[in-house]
């Protein structure tokens, strides 16, 4: 059975095990997952409702597109875990073994791709419950708010996947790329997750 349709508590306990996989990445692949998720319930609470009928396309548009996203960080789950096998692989091939460096950065290249899709999937659901916040029903503001905060621990998370596979690879200037493009998701989407905890934070509490 795969880790996505394994029960919660099955994959807590995977998680907290001394196996490798499921790891950081599939962690911050559920996590945003659940994000993902809160925005698709605020739009299916909102939907359908007159006082929001003037954002209802809108919605209808945007809940197919968190949903989507949605499915595809449940399915990062088991793609990062087949990731990190041919790494796994490579760390214990012999030091002398000139096979070794290919193999490694072959794959600490792959160990990165899909670590660096979850952060990719993680700011278009940022994005989905900033609007989710703006024009979803008001009862559940506090939902949409904590789906940008979910998704915005997925995107840290996920990024410290790929910055520590990236410190290891001898081709430094793939590395300097594939940090680069990290660091410019976590500097864009890191404040628009902030500013709809901040915004929710003074309705509710202002």
């Amino acid at each position: 059975m795969s880790f996505g349709e394994r029960t919660l508590k099955d994959f807590s306990e995977n998680l907290a095990s001394r196996d490798a996989v499921p790891g950081g990445g599939g962690a911050a692949a559920l996590v945003g997952a659940a994000g993902a998720a809160l925005g698709c319930m605020v739009a299916n609470l909102t939907i359908g409702k007159a006082k929001y009928a003037e954002h209802e396309d809108e919605l209808k548009i945007l809940l197919d597109k968190c949903n989507k996203i949605r499915l595809e960080l449940i399915a990062c789950i088991d793609k990062d875990a087949q990731v990190f096998e041919p790494l796994a692989r490579a760390y214990r091939i012999p030091k002398d073994n000139p096979e070794k460096v290919v193999a490694m950065e072959g794959a600490l290249k792959g160990a990165c791709a899909v670590p660096l899709e979850i952060m990719a999937k993680c700011c278009l659901a940022i994005e989905c419950c900033r609007e989710f916040a703006e024009k979803g029903s008001a009862m559940a503001l506090s939902d949409a708010a904590s789906g940008a905060v979910f998704c915005k621990a997925a995107l840290e998370g996920a990024s410290l996947n790929v910055f520590i596979n990236t410190k290891s690879m001898a081709d430094r200037i793939y590395a300097y790329e594939t940090d680069k493009a990290a660091e410019g998701m976590l500097k864009k989407y890191r404040p628009i997750a902030d500013e709809a905890f901040t915004k929710a934070m003074e309705r509710l509490r202002g």
